[in-house]
Parts: structure tokens; sequence; C-alpha cells
């Protein structure tokens, strides 16, 4: 596993054409806002208190694995950064929030399966992809 530094300072685990940032209130929007544009971001909101978060954050990486560099994790540890998950209006962790092309396009609470997931990813990749060509 190598870890590159990526916007603000954050850095980036990458394994496989997986990229998994940690983000802050400093960089939120540069890192993942900015960066939707070009590859769609999923913020996965949460609490190392939380246990539906334990299940689900090591679920969501080995997803991004698997999709090898399709989109970009984003994880915010809510009780860091209190503002990101107010100025979303998350109402229970974990909360993941999909964005692409600088907007958000979709979002779930709560620790979900595999399949619902990758469903969810799909979806949120297929939106992406279609705003390109509106683009265009």
């Amino acid at each position: 596993m190598s870890h590159t530094k990526v916007g603000s300072g954050d850095t980036a685990t990458s394994t496989v054409n997986a990229t998994i940032i940690d983000v802050t209130e400093d960089d939120f929007d540069t890192a993942v806002v900015s960066t939707s544009h070009a590859t769609p971001v999923l913020v996965d909101i949460g609490a190392d208190w939380c246990a539906p978060c334990r299940v689900l954050g090591p679920l969501l990486s080995r997803l991004n694995a698997a999709y090898a560099g399709a989109f970009i994790l984003a994880n915010v540890d809510a009780d860091e950064n209190m503002r990101i998950a107010g100025r979303h209006k998350v109402r229970g962790f974990p909360t993941v929030i999909a964005y692409s092309r600088g907007v958000e396009v979709d979002r779930f609470h709560s620790a979900q399966t595999e399949g619902f997931l990758r469903k969810f990813i799909d979806g949120v990749l297929e939106k992406h992809d279609a705003q390109q060509g509106l683009s265009e």
C-alpha cells in the first residue's frame, strides 16, 4: 500500500488503482467538490464510536479497490469535522453522499449490503457519465 499527498496535505491510500482519502473541513471543497468534476467522489461521513460505520467502511474500501479507480472514497470523521455533517444535514451515521460534476447526486445512510452498495455505485457512475454528455 502506498501513500501519496493530495489536496492540502491529506493522505491518499492507493492499492491497485484504489483511491481513498481523508477529508477535513479545510479541504472539502477542493478534495471533494472540485475533484468530482473528473471522478465521482463518495463521501463516507462517520465516527470511530459508530458500530455501523465500522462495518460499512471496510466494505466501501474493498469496493473502491474492486472498481479500480472509478470513484474516490473520501472519509470524513464527523467528530473532527462537524461542519461538514451540518452542511449536509446529516441525521445519522454512517451517511454516504455521492458527488459528481461538483454537486451531490445521491446519498444513503446506515450500513448496507454489498449488493445495495454496488447498485448505488453503478448508479452514481451512470449519472456521472450522463452528466458528461450534457456538458459537451
